[in-house]
Parts: C-alpha cells; sequence; structure tokens
C-alpha cells in the first residue's frame, strides 16, 4: 500500500476538501466522491495540562509547503519568551517531518525540476523537510487550537496568552480573515470570538499572520463592529491590517535574514533587538515591557511589508463621527512610532508629507503591478507554446503518475534535455519568468517603503482620532482606555487594575 506523507493532503495541481472526521488523528480526504482516504495528521491534546495554563501558542502551515522554518523558530522563540505553563500546538503534532528549510544550492534531478517548473510550478521544490525541533504537545489544527482556547478560557481570572503564528487568508469581510492551520482546515475570526465570548476568562490575543487585522474584530462581542459592544477582558495586536499581507514564513533558517512581526515582537518583549542586542523597549519607564511596547517597536525597526495594528485602533476608526476638537492625551507607543518612523524615512520636521509620499509610492507600486500583469500574459502564453510542442512529441510528460512517464524520462532523457536546451518557445518562456521575478522583485521594494510610510500615517491619524475621543468623552472613550490598558498588559503581572 502506497504511504502518503503525513497531512499531505494537496493531490496535484487541485485543492480537494477537508472533513475532520470522529477521531482526532484523522481527516477524511475528498478526492474523490466514491474514496475516503484516512491520512494521519498528527496528535490530539495531551489529557494532562499544566496547572496553571498561562499561554497557548499554535501555528505552523497546512500542509508542508506552507509550514517555513521560520514559523517552527518563531514559536520557539515564543516559547523561550513566555516561560513555563504553556501549551504548543504545531504544525503536524509531535515528531512532525514537515518543516521545510530552504536549500543553500539546488538538489535532485534537474530534468525532473524544468518538467515541474513548467507543468506543475509548487513551492517548496528548493527546500527539504525535516522533522521539527520543538517540544510540541499536540497538532496545531483548527480542532485543536478550539478545545484548547474553550478549556483554557472557560475560567480564571490571570489573563490567557494566546500567539497565532503562520498564514492568514483575507476574508470578505474584516470578521472572515482566517488562519490557516494543519490539515487544511482553517479558523476565522468571528469563530474565534465565539469560543472567547463564552468564555469567562481575559484574553490578550497576538496573530502574526497575513491580513491579521481581520482579528481586530475581536474587539466587539460577536466580532460584530456594526453593533459597537466592546468585548470585556480582551484585546489583541497583530502584524498586519485586514488588507494587507505580512512578512515572515521564511523558509531561509538565517534570522539574520528575516523581518517577520513575530521576530521583533517577541524579541522586544524581552528587551532586544531581532538579533539579540539589549534596546530600549521600556516607553513608560516603569521597568517592564508591555505587549503594546513590544509591538510599538516592532512597527518602528522593522523593515518588512508589516503594518501591524491592534483592536484599540480598531476601536478609534469604528467611532462615527470623530472630527473637530482635539485634547492632547499621552500616548507614548504612537509617540515613539512617529519619532523613529519619521527619522528612518528622512520626514523629521516633514511628518505631514508622509501622506503624499505614500500615495506616490502606490502610484509607482500600481505601475508595476500592471507590468506583472503585463508579463505574466507573456509567461502564460509562452508555456502554451512550449507545451504543446514538448506533449506533441513525449504526451505524458506532465503527468509524472502515469504508468508511462518514469520509462520514457529514462528511455527519451537525452533527447529531452536537448530539446529544453534548443527550443525557441521554451527559452520565451523562461524568459518570460525571468521578467515576472524581476518585475516582482522591484514591487517588493515599494511595497516595504509603502509599508513604513503606511505605519507613520496610521501613527498620525491614531494621534489624532484619539485626541478628539477624549475631547467627546463618555462610554466609547471609556471603552478606549479600557483596550489601551489591555493591551499594555506585562505577561505574567495578571489582570490590569
Amino acid at each position: 500500500m502506497h504511504e502518503h506523507p503525513a497531512a499531505s493532503v494537496e493531490v496535484g495541481a487541485r485543492d480537494v476538501a477537508v472533513e475532520v472526521g470522529a477521531r482526532d488523528d484523522v481527516v477524511e480526504v475528498g478526492a474523490r466522491d466514491d474514496v475516503a482516504v484516512a491520512v494521519e495528521v498528527g496528535a490530539a491534546l495531551p489529557e494532562r495540562w499544566p496547572d496553571s495554563l498561562r499561554w497557548i501558542a499554535a501555528g505552523g502551515g497546512s500542509t508542508p509547503e506552507f509550514n517555513q522554518v521560520s514559523i517552527e523558530q518563531d514559536l520557539g522563540l515564543a516559547r523561550a519568551t513566555f516561560g513555563a505553563g504553556g501549551l504548543l500546538l504545531f504544525a503536524g503534532g509531535r515528531d512532525s517531518h514537515g518543516v521545510q528549510v530552504e536549500l543553500a544550492e539546488p538538489q535532485g534531478d534537474a530534468l525532473l525540476q524544468a518538467l515541474g517548473e513548467l507543468f506543475s510550478p509548487r513551492g517548496g521544490r528548493d527546500a527539504r523537510y525535516r522533522r521539527t525541533t520543538l517540544a510540541v504537545d499536540a497538532a496545531a489544527t483548527a480542532e485543536n487550537l478550539r478545545l484548547a482556547l474553550e478549556r483554557a478560557s472557560a475560567a480564571g481570572d490571570e489573563p490567557l496568552l494566546v500567539y497565532l503564528a503562520g498564514h492568514g487568508q483575507r476574508g470578505e469581510q474584516p470578521a472572515d480573515a482566517a488562519i490557516d492551520l494543519w490539515g487544511q482546515v482553517p479558523l476565522q475570526a468571528f469563530e474565534l470570538a465565539a469560543v472567547l465570548d463564552a468564555g469567562a476568562r481575559p484574553v490578550r490575543l497576538v496573530v502574526t499572520t497575513c491580513f491579521s487585522g481581520g482579528f481586530a474584530e475581536l474587539a466587539f462581542v460577536d466580532a460584530d463592529a456594526g453593533a459597537r459592544r466592546v468585548a470585556r477582558g480582551r484585546c489583541g495586536l497583530f502584524a498586519a491590517t485586514a488588507e494587507r499581507e505580512a512578512s515572515g514564513c521564511d523558509p531561509n533558517p538565517d534570522r539574520a535574514a528575516q523581518e517577520g512581526y513575530g521576530l521583533h515582537f517577541l524579541n522586544a518583549l524581552a528587551g532586544r533587538d531581532r538579533a539579540g542586542q539589549p534596546v530600549a523597549v521600556d516607553l513608560d519607564g516603569d521597568g517592564l515591557v508591555s505587549l503594546l511596547e513590544a509591538h510599538a517597536r516592532a512597527r518602528s525597526a522593522s523593515a518588512g511589508i508589516d503594518v501591524p495594528t491592534t483592536t484599540s485602533e480598531r476601536w478609534l476608526r469604528a467611532v462615527p463621527g470623530l472630527k473637530g476638537r482635539s485634547v492632547a492625551i499621552a500616548l507614548p507607543e504612537e509617540e515613539a512610532v512617529i519619532a523613529a518612523l519619521t527619522a528612518g524615512l528622512g520626514l523629521v520636521g516633514r511628518a505631514g508629507e508622509a501622506v503624499g509620499e505614500l500615495q506616490q509610492v502606490q502610484k509607482d507600486m500600481l505601475e508595476v503591478t500592471g507590468r506583472i500583469d503585463q508579463a505574466t500574459r507573456a509567461e502564460d502564453a509562452a508555456y502554451r507554446v512550449a507545451a504543446a510542442e514538448l506533449l506533441a512529441r513525449w504526451p505524458v510528460l506532465d503527468d509524472p503518475w502515469h504508468p508511462d512517464f518514469a520509462a520514457t524520462l529514462a528511455r527519451e532523457r537525452e533527447a529531452i534535455a536537448g530539446w529544453l536546451a534548443v527550443s525557441a518557445g521554451y527559452g520565451q518562456y523562461g524568459a518570460a519568468r525571468s521578467e515576472v521575478d524581476a518585475a516582482r522583485a522591484e514591487l517588493a521594494v515599494g511595497m516595504a517603503r509603502s509599508a513604513r510610510l503606511e505605519r507613520l500615517v496610521r501613527a498620525l491619524e491614531t494621534r489624532a482620532l484619539a485626541g478628539r475621543l477624549r475631547a467627546r468623552g463618555g462610554p466609547d472613550w471609556a471603552a478606549y482606555e479600557q483596550l489601551l490598558a489591555c493591551e499594555r498588559w506585562v505577561p505574567g503581572r495578571g489582570e490590569p487594575g
């Protein structure tokens, strides 16, 4: 019987439906209507938990292709930073072999790689997969995470810290945003809100995924911004707004080459920069580092594409009609971000010009995106020509599972390689791919500068909105103060007074 890799639920280039079965350790993969294949996805939750569960950290890719080593590294750093009394859920669970690590040099059969890139391009072929180095408690499945949160948040006075890392999905509405979890079953923001609404324990949430700002809807009961009922005892910090991607998820294990929010945030909690050197993070002078102070450090220091946000920011932007009179208030975190970014962007004394600079960068990015679209169309056209020529002579080369594939490749290897070397159509395909890659690299540079400018613009806007809300006062101001106090929590200190 052919053995599938653990949780390998992607078949060819097609996605397949995943449904959690009755057992904790299997999913049903509906590749065909009349066939159900049991695929092991890892360990269930442990029967015994720490006597006082202080934190839950969970993450990893939905399949090995998306389970980059930087996610494992961040979760290991989270465990070291948060200390004892935690629960760690990662990828396929204990002894999972699905950690993706980038190869320094290409390996494997060069001809197979060329055929794979032509007929079925996908990530991970320039990487190897190894066993996790983490002491994992269970698999990071949606079901495990739900059960863990239900149990941990049911009762208690000390805040529960929840740290979620990996990949995210953008929702049609912010509350539809999701974190991808092992076994290809995501968890959406509104689902998480329902779990936490049912609990009685205060919760601090940190999410590092793309589009993680959708989880800022947890500022509201039921994640319902329309009703504007603040969720008591709950707040969160997020790597990106609901509309933006985030840095991180890097197969390169060199931490010096990474720029993810988690790397900056977790080191900042310990009073360090991402390289481990001491840095001033305590902004209010109390000798401690709060979640919001570490968040401010990540906003200031990252050279990545992140535009981090918080539940308090979300609340400010949900309050209608914030115009007119303003009152100065102490927001040391925003002031630190504004000072650092104006200096880094060369806008000292000219912070008001950030909006115009951002608009120009976005205009330039739009032009680059147009070139990417044009180059992608050229790549697709070149692919069709090259594939037609190749398959006219060797019709099974686009299907490595065909019974004749291996024999064809062994018999015709030299001729196939020779064709790839001289084919004008294949040459045009390679040139088009290079043009797409170059344009995407140019876009990445623009996205990084855009992110820093947007962080500055948002910090200025937050300061202005907070001043107007303070001038108005009332329940909306009280709710904002409540969220700020929650975000200024220091891990291990209990609920703020």
